[in-house]
């Protein structure tokens, strides 16, 4: 297996329904309290594509897209459109939006992540697959500009500073970012509804750890 560092066809995911899924163990005591544990520390999102009706050549470019996969085997990017911006929907992208680390006057590589939720029960989500030009870095709120002081590591999620920002110091980022995912089935059926188009009412994703 491998990952293949492509999209999915972002017209043809965009409508897909889907978002987090968490794993929880709960178990009821005899008292009638109850003990719960995660064996997950993040989360892992489930997408459905399914197509409606659409033009032969969707279903044509979903199939290709699949077969090049080799179905299951093969990890690929998906843009979930609920969820793929450091900033909320209303406003702009800026190089504060995440705080990603703080420097110690030796760290250079910092890992982007996307905080959930506020204080001490806040979660951050690592991001390991930023979209390429889209990462913006800033050091104290100073803008560091890739290629000139930083470098993006889009395979892993991974921001790599010329120099380690100095004790203190805040290091914030703003990016778009995509799921690692796979298909989450063997089999795609579809069928053709006329000479023009046709559907693929099932196409299940699932994020992978990559």
């Amino acid at each position: 297996m491998a990952f293949h560092d492509v999209r999915f066809p972002v017209a043809l995911s965009f409508g897909a329904s889907g978002g987090p899924e968490r794993r929880c163990e709960i178990v009821t005591l005899a008292n009638g309290f109850e003990e719960r544990n995660s064996p997950w520390a993040d989360a892992r999102r489930r997408y459905d594509a399914g197509l409606g009706l659409r033009g032969l050549d969707d279903i044509e470019a979903v199939l290709a897209f699949f077969e090049a996969r080799r179905g299951p085997l093969h990890g690929f990017r998906w843009k979930d459109w609920l969820d793929w911006r450091s900033a909320p929907a209303s406003r702009p992208i800026e190089e504060l939006d995440q705080q990603i680390g703080t420097g110690d006057d030796a760290t250079t590589a910092f890992r982007l992540v996307k905080r959930y939720g506020t204080g001490a029960a806040a979660y951050l989500r690592p991001i390991t697959r930023p979209v390429a030009g889209s990462v913006r870095v800033a050091v104290d709120g100073d803008p560091v500009l890739e290629g000139a002081g930083v470098e993006i590591d889009h395979a892993n999620g991974l921001v790599r500073l010329g120099v380690a920002p100095p004790i203190g110091a805040i290091v914030t980022a703003g990016f778009e970012f995509d799921v690692p995912a796979r298909f989450d089935t063997e089999t795609l059926i579809g069928s053709v509804a006329s000479f023009e188009a046709g559907t693929l009412p099932e196409i299940p994703v699932v994020e992978i750890r990559a």
